[in-house]
């Protein structure tokens, strides 16, 4: 138990009445020590009033999962119940570990009757996330004194990717024509490579398709039907360097691009394409080999949930090098990473050019729009200016290493976190509808 900031305010009030019997007339410490004496009376009826910690019922309820990058988020239900004879109002929190942000009190009203507080959980981080202590605070009946209830919980929840939001974003893709590309037959001029059919020639149709030796034998104008090639190989090239675990938009880089990785593999395997995983920092991580089948998005969601934020240099030469050794076949390799200037990205650019000789190689970075936005904003002090100069510099840095990347044949995508998905996924079917792979 504690004195509340009431019973402080009246015991300083005491103070100018402690005076009287020095300044006025020494007859007055009577009037001094009735207060007191009233007061520590106050006191010591509230301390005796106050419910005890026993009585306190709580039960709390955590939910299993939590996710990452989730606007929704995960709650706590605490239950709580006080055998009072009138309402007591408390202040009700958690203690979190690093990886949650910390929740906000919340008050609620004790009584007999059972009450639900709902504690929200927002994690910044993926990874096992420990809740410790939950902590209830109430005043006693005449607010003098307050008293702090220490409930353990000691629970540890598991971070991982927000797979809710992959699945609700992949739907939106799903539902287009163009998503359908090689999962039905498309009349698109090469738009497939594929031989599926015949059909009778018809106006409208491409004379191209028209097979001649086929109409012969039937006495009949036919065309060939084609469809998009399926069961190709799909690489997700994710770079956990120390750039990757810097916050952005709420989240780390790293997390971001494990969203955007997860969108295009489940796009991919509906598809009927493989695909396959490869982490790779200061040295290559382990290439989980490409295969097909929605089966395969539970391990890669596994795979990309273990995932550690590492302190390291990523180390381009030797993981990329690593990589296309592993590659025997022409595959789609999609690297997420970022960089901060063109003298950084120089091994970068070389190694990604030199494994687009072979492969198809789609570059992933991550925006941060408060680089525009400071770069174009109107500077009202001499710091103001120095922040926007040097934000332009990375800005003009930043498109000189995309612009050389792209001379070199490598699809380069640059967007905010929550415009990357869409443009892989466009950028994916439109490989799909050419047939570049």
């Amino acid at each position: 138990m504690r004195p509340t900031r009431r019973a402080l305010i009246l015991a300083a009030a005491g103070l100018p009445l402690a005076l009287l019997p020095t300044t006025v007339a020494p007859e007055l410490w009577v009037i001094w020590a009735g207060y007191g004496a009233l007061l520590l009376a106050a006191v010591a009826v509230d301390a005796v009033f106050c419910r005890r910690a026993r009585e306190l019922d709580i039960e709390v309820t955590l939910p299993e999962h939590l996710y990452v990058d989730d606007p929704d988020g995960g709650e706590a239900v605490v239950r709580l119940a006080l055998p009072t004879a009138r309402a007591v109002t408390a202040d009700v929190t958690l203690d979190l570990a690093e990886r949650l942000e910390p929740a906000e009190p919340q008050r609620a009203e004790l009584s007999a009757n059972p009450v639900e507080v709902r504690l929200a959980l927002r994690p910044k981080r993926r990874g096992p996330a420990r809740i410790e202590t939950l902590w209830v605070r109430f005043d006693a009946p005449l607010g003098l004194f307050c008293r702090t209830v220490r409930h353990p919980v000691d629970r540890v929840l598991k971070v991982s990717p927000n797979v809710r939001r992959v699945r609700g974003n992949a739907l939106k893709f799903l539902s287009v024509r163009d998503a359908r590309v090689g999962l039905k037959i498309e009349h698109y001029v090469g738009d497939g490579s594929e031989f599926s059919a015949l059909r009778e020639f018809s106006a409208g149709l491409d004379p191209r398709s028209i097979d001649w030796k086929a109409s012969a034998r039937h006495t009949r104008l036919l065309s060939r039907e084609f469809r998009a090639e399926r069961n190709h190989q799909i690489i997700l090239g994710i770079d956990t360097g120390r750039l990757m675990a810097e916050p952005l938009a709420g989240a780390p880089l790293l997390d971001h691009a494990i969203h955007a990785a997860l969108l295009l593999a489940l796009v991919s395997l509906r598809q009927g394409d493989r695909v396959g995983f490869f982490p790779f920092a200061g040295k290559p991580g382990r290439l989980q080999p490409p295969r097909g089948g929605m089966g395969t998005l539970s391990s890669l969601t596994r795979l990309a949930g273990e995932l550690r934020y590492s302190t390291e240099e990523t180390n381009f030469t030797l993981s990329l090098t690593h990589l296309a050794s592993r590659l025997p076949r022409r595959s789609l390799v999609v690297v997420f990473t970022d960089f901060v200037d063109s003298v950084t990205a120089e091994l970068m650019v070389e190694n990604l050019g030199r494994l687009g000789r072979r492969h198809l190689v789609v570059f992933v970075a991550l925006l941060d729009p408060t680089l525009a936005e400071v770069a174009d904003s109107r500077p009202r002090t001499l710091l103001d200016v120095d922040r926007s100069v040097v934000a332009a510099s990375f800005q003009r840095e930043r498109q000189l290493t995309l612009g050389r990347l792209r001379k070199a044949g490598i699809f380069a995508i640059d967007a905010p976190p929550a415009r990357v998905g869409p443009r892989l996924i466009d950028r994916y079917l439109e490989i799909k509808r050419k047939e570049m792979i």
